[in-house]
């Protein structure tokens, strides 16, 4: 297992209050690492990175198509994308290299998630990732 995929199960999945975790690479456009069972397609790939490439208003309005549910977008920013369908939602934080992607179900408290998802954003962030 990879330094990234530890951190990632250690401080997301640890929580208790985050279902599953991926880190994608920017420049590529591609999937790095992922908590187990986690698929991430590539179409999903591309609506993550669209969403921040996009204007953060666009992606409000428009909300984001991802894992073939659409999920209505609560904040859209340079750094932070939140989504949710009914009981469940994702969070979407960019680093310099990353999208860390975070998701949460029914029965976790989603700040919790967003907590979480945030402060691994500001490590990977802080080391230069």
């Amino acid at each position: 297992m990879s330094h990234l995929q530890t951190l990632l199960l250690d401080t997301l999945l640890g929580t208790k209050h985050v279902d599953s975790a991926a880190l994608i690479k920017l420049q590529e456009r591609s999937l790095c690492v992922a908590s187990p069972g986690f698929n991430v397609m590539p179409s999903d790939v591309r609506t993550l990175v669209n969403g921040f490439a996009k204007n953060p208003l666009q992606t409000r309005r428009e909300g984001l198509y991802f894992r073939e549910k659409d999920y209505k977008c609560v904040r859209a920013d340079d750094y932070s994308l939140y989504a949710k369908n009914e009981n469940t939602g994702v969070v979407v934080v960019k680093t310099h290299l990353y999208l860390l992607v975070a998701t949460y179900t029914e029965g976790m408290y989603p700040s919790v998630c967003v907590e979480a998802t945030e402060k691994l954003g500001e490590y990977l962030r802080k080391k230069g990732s």
